[in-house]
């Protein structure tokens, strides 16, 4: 199942995007999974954590997909 995670900004960076979505508890645990190559954006791998999500990227973690929608935005 997709949930959904808004922003209020441009972009947010993906170690924060799954500290906001609750997929890790801490900075330093999403810096571990991605820097371990766990995380998926968009179908890829993807290593950096201060990486930029935009409204359509969908991350990738645990089984999880978090798709990324401004606030403004409908489903």
């Amino acid at each position: 199942m997709m949930t959904t995670l808004r922003i209020h900004t441009d972009y947010i960076q993906l170690g924060a995007a799954l500290k906001l979505a609750g997929l890790v508890g801490a900075g330093s645990e999403a810096k571990h999974w991605i820097s371990d190559g766990a995380v998926k954006v968009n179908g890829q791998v993807e290593t950096r954590r201060g990486r930029k999500l935009r409204p359509g990227d969908v991350l990738e973690f645990a089984g999880k997909q978090v798709m990324i929608r401004s606030v403004g935005e409908s489903d």
